[in-house]
């Protein structure tokens, strides 16, 4: 008899973290980082020319594999990501009584499209931008420096999140809605 209560203390934590699994899952939890890409973007190619940073690349390249896309060369996907025009700004934003700058401003910025093999664009090109301000401290310029380093990935990480994110509405269905408006405005006029 007494087996019974020790197996029910045995049991309780892995049935607790199981209960709390299936809560979770059950309200659409998601692991930060990762987006509910729509799969009807599949095969996709990502056009990251080697004039944008490698990290920035890489990191849109993982996150559309974490979401569930098969990523593949341009000549064999169906759909193509073009990420351009990437750039940083760093500007001061506050100045002390020395005039030396007392906090920064950091910019990052990234034109992205979305378009079929046909080259019918279904995002037109579109800038997107993360920013980030810091307060400088001229005694401590090394600690500052690192902290700029750091956010200055962090932007580049919450870029690439925002590419992801305006990939989501792109169900099967506004894909067709966008071909048929395009067919549409492309078809020539007849005329008497």
């Amino acid at each position: 008899m007494k087996s019974v209560p020790l197996l029910l203390k045995t049991l309780r934590l892995p049935l607790l973290v199981a209960l709390t699994a299936a809560i979770v899952s059950g309200c659409g939890f998601q692991l930060r980082g990762t987006s509910p890409v729509p799969a009807a973007l599949q095969p996709l190619a990502v056009d990251c020319p080697n004039s944008l940073p490698a990290r920035f690349c890489e990191s849109v390249r993982e996150q559309l594999s974490l979401g569930g896309i098969e990523l593949h060369p341009i000549e064999t996907a169906d759909y193509q990501l073009k990420l351009r025009n990437y750039s940083q700004d760093r500007r001061a934003s506050a100045i002390t009584a020395q005039a030396s700058a007392a906090e920064y401003v950091l910019r990052h910025t990234v034109t992205i499209e979305l378009l079929t093999a046909n080259q019918i664009p279904l995002i037109a090109a579109t800038d997107l931008t993360a920013s980030e301000t810091y307060r400088y401290d001229e005694t401590n310029v090394l600690a500052k420096q690192r902290e700029e380093e750091e956010l200055q990935q962090q932007l580049g990480d919450r870029l690439a999140q925002q590419v992801i994110f305006r990939l989501v509405p792109m169900t099967q269905e506004r894909i067709a809605a966008a071909l048929e408006a395009h067919s549409a405005n492309t078809k020539p006029s007849e005329s008497p």
